[in-house]
C-alpha cells in the first residue's frame, strides 16, 4: 500500500522536512516525480487523456453513488471532463491549462464539501481503473496510472466511517 511518506519521496520531497500531514500528501498527489520522457508523453499526450477520462465519465455518468456528487445539470458531465482532464495532464507532464485556468490543484481542498468516504471511493476506482484497463497504455504506464489512482481515491476520503465499516487493520 502507497502511504503518503511514500509519495513524498516519491515526489523528491526530504521527509525529515515533510510530514504525512494533508497539506504533505497533497503535495505529492499534485506534482509526480519528473523523469524524461514523461508519461504524457509515453502515452501519447492529451488524446489519451481524453480519451480515458471519457470512459471514465461515462460509468460515472450512470452511477447511483457517484452522478449525485456532480453539481453539473448536463448529461455528459462536459465540465468535469474538462477538470479532471487538464488535471491529469498537468500532472503527468503536459501543458499546464489547469494551473492557468484554475490555478492550485488543491486537490482535497476541492472535493472537501462533497461526501466521499469508502463506498464512493470504491465506485470511483472501479470506474477510473475499467477505463485505465481498457486504455492502450503499456502495462509500466498502466501500473503508474493505477498507483496514482488509488492513492488519490483514498486521499479525497473525508466522512468518517461507521465503525463496522471499517476494513480491517
Amino acid at each position: 500500500a502507497l502511504t503518503a511518506s511514500d509519495c513524498t519521496r516519491a515526489a523528491g520531497f526530504n521527509p525529515r522536512t515533510h510530514d504525512d500531514t494533508p497539506q504533505g500528501l497533497a503535495t505529492a498527489l499534485e506534482s509526480p516525480p519528473m523523469s524524461e520522457p514523461t508519461l504524457y508523453d509515453q502515452v501519447g499526450g492529451m488524446p489519451f487523456f481524453e480519451r480515458l477520462v471519457d470512459r471514465f465519465y461515462e460509468g460515472v455518468r450512470h452511477d447511483e453513488v457517484l452522478r449525485p456528487l456532480y453539481p453539473e445539470q448536463d448529461d455528459d458531465l462536459a465540465g468535469a471532463r474538462r477538470r479532471l482532464t487538464l488535471f491529469l495532464v498537468q500532472y503527468w507532464g503536459g501543458p499546464t491549462t489547469y494551473l492557468e485556468e484554475r490555478g492550485h490543484p488543491r486537490l482535497r481542498a476541492r472535493h472537501f464539501p462533497f461526501s466521499i468516504g469508502g463506498q464512493e471511493r470504491d465506485r470511483w476506482l472501479f470506474h477510473m481503473r475499467a477505463a485505465l484497463d481498457r486504455s492502450d497504455a503499456s502495462p509500466e504506464a498502466r501500473a503508474r496510472l493505477h498507483e496514482y489512482m488509488t492513492m488519490a481515491a483514498d486521499a479525497m476520503r473525508n466522512r468518517a466511517e461507521p465503525a463496522g465499516d471499517l476494513p480491517p487493520t
